[in-house]
């Protein structure tokens, strides 16, 4: 495994990147209502990226990767096409957001509830982001990267949700995807130890029902096996000196 330190310059990159992609998710957020299609939520955040920000959607091409968001409703976990499909009142939606600003990455990801959702999708939206937390919590100088799976885990599965397993957070940077791998299960104590100026990826995916899932035709979205509610919510983490810094916090978090 080649962990990148990251240079002062690089950090200073990456908090641009980062704040670029929290403010993608700010913009769109008004915009995300029953009735809007996928795609024009792809089209309204790729034109702001291109012509507002003057960055590039990292996802668009990625491997032949079509658009340049992913939205996943309901039981999709990951990577969703926008499509011309329609939101409708009581969805839930993930939206994730990569921008590539002078050379480097900065990716978040947040779910948003349609009109009136019911309580149990709303509780799944709120224990996903409550492990999210839990496992940056974790992050500081000298611990490993078990601890931040095994806090996600713990949480997810004392409130009888499962946890994605093929999916994971990862290294960023002036890649899309770096080393280390970032696990949302695991076991305190084990994995590689915590640095200052690594920089990865958070993103717990709890599913309502068991953790399996496929990969649809399209050869990109994920979706759980038996259909049941899947959510993910995901920041880029800065190790510093003394803990964490999150690159992609929006407004609303402060």
């Amino acid at each position: 495994m080649t962990i990148t330190i990251k240079t002062a310059e690089e950090i200073d990159k990456m908090r641009v990147a980062g704040k670029l992609a929290a403010e993608v998710l700010e913009m769109i957020a008004p915009y995300v209502v029953a009735g809007i299609s996928t795609e024009e939520l792809d089209q309204i955040c790729h034109d702001y990226i291109v012509d507002v920000q003057q960055a590039i959607p990292a996802p668009l091409n990625y491997r032949g990767f079509p658009k340049s968001i992913c939205t996943s409703i309901n039981q999709q976990i990951c990577h969703g096409i926008p499509s011309e499909k329609k939101l409708k009142n009581g969805d839930i939606v993930n939206i994730d957001i990569t921008v590539i600003k002078d050379g480097y990455h900065g990716d978040t990801s947040k779910m948003f509830c349609i009109g009136e959702v019911s309580p149990h999708a709303k509780r799944l939206v709120d224990i996903t982001r409550e492990c999210l937390f839990l496992g940056i919590a974790e992050v500081k100088p000298g611990a490993r990267l078990g601890d931040i799976g095994h806090a996600i885990q713990k949480h997810a599965e004392s409130n009888r949700y499962s946890i994605v397993r093929e999916f994971c957070g990862h290294g960023i940077g002036k890649k899309f995807h770096e080393d280390p791998h970032v696990m949302h299960f695991g076991k305190r104590g084990e994995g590689e130890i915590i640095e200052p100026g690594m920089i990865f990826t958070i993103e717990p995916m709890l599913n309502q029902g068991k953790r399996h899932m496929k990969i649809l035709a399209d050869g990109w979205t994920a979706v759980t096996k038996d259909r049941s509610l899947s959510a993910q919510w995901e920041h880029t983490i800065l190790v510093t000196d003394t803990g964490y810094e999150i690159l992609t916090l929006r407004q609303e978090e402060l």
